[in-house]
């Protein structure tokens, strides 16, 4: 499936992830980034790409891009969700899907596995890129990077319980990556987001995905996976259009704290 592999091995394409491999040891990711989604699956679906469109999290690969080491995939969670456990990756009923139905029918065994090898093939990659990362860096920070909706029926959420960022530090062991958590909260809470501070609390809304717990059972300690979720202050999050300003300012608070945070790894670990 790999279509494309430099002779340094620093980059691995498909069309359904991309891998770029730098020299930080710091790695960002943007895992719902992707809409596309295969052609024979198309007329199979029962939401429409507006819908499908709501739940991805799209700006997300345009933040990670900018970055060194990133890890962007450009397929739609729904023809198959790498966040998720191998058996619950495919959304197959509305229970997967946050109530929605996502197909008019049940998926062929031959629809399944093709988008199972799509899972199986992502991990196989990401093994292969983060040995190759821990082959010249004893610890390793990821940014997990997503987005997540706060409107449902019209109905703003209630704030209290929907920061504008959430950190879900589930996937790592806390007490060595203290330190680092804390110098990303500092950032972040410091940080100027149009002459105000955004409100950024730890596991409010999410704990971490799937990923991140592979990552966790992979390296162990060496590895401190950050499921970063913006909330979509930054868009519309009912058409998917992007507020420009909003876009701009999230890429500057996600990139400044690079700076403290790798120092804060140099200096403690």
């Amino acid at each position: 499936m790999v279509l494309a592999v430099s002779e340094k091995n620093q980059y691995l394409m498909t069309h359904y992830f991309t891998f770029i491999k730098g020299v930080s040891p710091l790695v960002m990711t943007a895992i719902h980034e992707g809409h596309a989604v295969r052609e024979e699956l198309r007329a199979l679906f029962s939401l429409d790409e507006q819908g499908r469109l709501r739940e991805e999290d799209p700006f997300t690969g345009t933040w990670a891009n900018k970055w060194d080491n990133r890890i962007i995939v450009n397929h739609s969670r729904f023809e198959v969700d790498v966040n998720r456990p191998r058996e619950k990756a495919v959304y197959q009923v509305p229970d997967d899907a946050w109530g929605l139905e996502v197909w008019k029918k049940p998926l062929s065994p031959d629809d399944l596995e093709r988008s199972f090898q799509v899972y199986d093939d992502f991990y196989s990659a990401a093994k292969k890129y983060f040995d190759e990362l821990f082959s010249t860096h004893d610890k390793i920070i990821v940014f997990d990077i997503h987005s997540y909706n706060h409107q449902r029926e019209g109905i703003i959420a209630d704030p209290s319980a929907n920061p504008d960022v959430n950190l879900g530090t589930d996937n790592m062991n806390r007490e060595v990556w203290q330190p680092v958590l804390n110098s990303l909260m500092v950032s972040f809470r410091a940080f100027d987001y149009g002459g105000r501070n955004l409100d950024v609390r730890e596991n409010i809304k999410f704990k971490g995905g799937y990923f991140g717990k592979w990552l966790f059972e992979q390296y162990g300690d060496d590895i401190c996976p950050i499921s970063i979720e913006f909330k979509k202050i930054f868009m519309d999050e009912l058409t998917g259009k992007g507020f420009e300003n909003d876009i701009r300012l999230i890429s500057e608070i996600v990139y400044s704290s690079t700076y403290l945070v790798l120092e804060t790894l140099k200096k403690t670990l």
